[in-house]
């Protein structure tokens, strides 16, 4: 997870975030793996997430994708409901749907202000 964290930083900085900015992609990303890592495949074998990020005219880009069961409402979920909220209020835009082939995407958009250039890195683990 670190070096996942540590490179959606490093783009977050090259796209003009600041500090605060950049605290924030640290903290949405971590969520969002933590969430794939959690809830995605429950009951069954540990499987794959990716984690692309891209620097657009828009700002800081970031796909986090697993493979799983998809998202739906569980009453035993061992969360505490606290991850989407949070990722909703530290992004400018986020979307939650359902990944090609299954499994869940989230679409997070962090705006900036300027022009940077492009830029695009992924991983997967």
């Amino acid at each position: 997870m670190a070096p996942v964290r540590a490179e959606a930083v490093r783009l977050a900085g090259m796209a003009g975030l600041d500090d605060d900015g950049q605290a924030d992609v640290s903290l949405a990303v971590t969520e969002a793996c933590a969430n794939a890592v959690v809830h995605a495949y429950v009951g069954r074998e540990p499987g794959k997430i990716t984690v692309t990020a891209e620097i657009t005219g828009r700002g800081l880009e970031v796909h986090v994708v697993d493979f799983g069961r998809g998202m739906a409402p569980r009453s035993d979920s061992p969360g505490l409901g606290l991850g989407l909220p949070l990722m909703v209020s530290l992004t400018s835009d986020v979307e939650f749907r359902t990944a090609p082939g299954g499994g869940t995407e989230i679409w997070m958009l962090f705006a900036t202000d300027g022009e940077p250039a492009h830029m695009a890195w992924g991983r997967t683990g």
